[in-house]
């Protein structure tokens, strides 16, 4: 399995795409969240991946840095199934709040005939907490990670040989929700900056984490390989060296700082 960052910023950076990522085993992709807009489309092209090869997409919430490229993958799917290009059906996977988003834009957006595809060949599928499916081949556990703000939820995936791949979306790791997350070979976290430029970014006036926060939980979880994503981007040409010196003060697994279009073997 390979994991590929399409993006690794968070809301508000213009010097990296927001964060959103594809997982790809056996030729089968499945996309995690859209970024902000269709530069999605060209971090997709320029991962080396064509869109049309997407099948499955997973949306973790509605915020705008996450739903947007969505929108653009809808209508790039569904014109071209209008046209006859895009043969195969196609799965979007979150929880009912933000399909009743998706559906409500897309009518109201796209052409009539373009629109006709949503719940016939592009299918919305309402995941629940704690609810199995099978993804790319992978039995995935879908959870809400109890966020204070918008509802969102996240994923852990078995990627073979009793490991699992966890993500959280982009909020720090609730109590409730450890145990999706306890021992896992790949913890995904968000890192909305340094704890020692907390003062400068206020990530828990966000109901964000810091490096150290992240680092710190997936030591306590037994985490064998921590990933970061999610940040800001005033760091960003040395954000590498920055955030693995105060990480690995904490963490003592294998820390990744990825950055746009980085591709990882899970």
């Amino acid at each position: 399995m390979k994991l590929t960052m399409l993006g690794t910023g968070n809301a508000l950076v213009t010097e990296c795409y927001n964060t959103c990522f594809l997982l790809e085993d056996s030729g089968q992709l499945f996309m995690v969240d859209g970024g902000g807009g269709n530069a999605v489309l060209h971090q997709i092209r320029h991962a080396g991946y064509d869109w049309m090869d997407i099948r499955h997409i997973f949306v973790t919430h509605k915020h705008i840095d996450h739903l947007l490229g969505i929108l653009w993958m809808v209508r790039m799917i569904c014109q071209f199934m209008d046209h006859g290009e895009y043969r195969a059906d196609a799965w979007i996977y979150s929880h009912g709040e933000v399909l009743a988003l998706i559906r409500d834009m897309a009518g109201k957006l796209l052409r009539e005939k373009e629109a006709a595809f949503i719940d016939d060949r592009l299918h919305l599928v309402e995941v629940t907490d704690g609810e199995t499916r099978e993804i790319i081949g992978h039995e995935t556990t879908f959870f809400d990670i109890r966020s204070t703000k918008a509802k969102q939820f996240g994923f852990r995936m078995d990627i073979g040989d009793g490991e699992a791949l966890t993500c959280c979306g982009d909020e720090p790791l609730a109590p409730a929700v450890e145990r999706y997350a306890q021992g896992s070979q790949w913890l995904l976290h968000e890192a909305f900056c340094l704890y020692s430029q907390a003062d400068i970014f206020d990530p828990y006036e966000k109901h964000h984490s810091t490096v150290k926060d992240a680092c710190e939980l997936a030591e306590r979880l037994g985490v064998k390989n921590l990933l970061l994503y999610h940040t800001e981007d005033q760091n960003l040409s040395n954000r590498k060296e920055l955030y693995s010196q105060e990480g690995m003060r904490y963490f003592h697994g294998s820390l990744w700082i990825p950055d746009d279009l980085e591709r990882i073997d899970i």
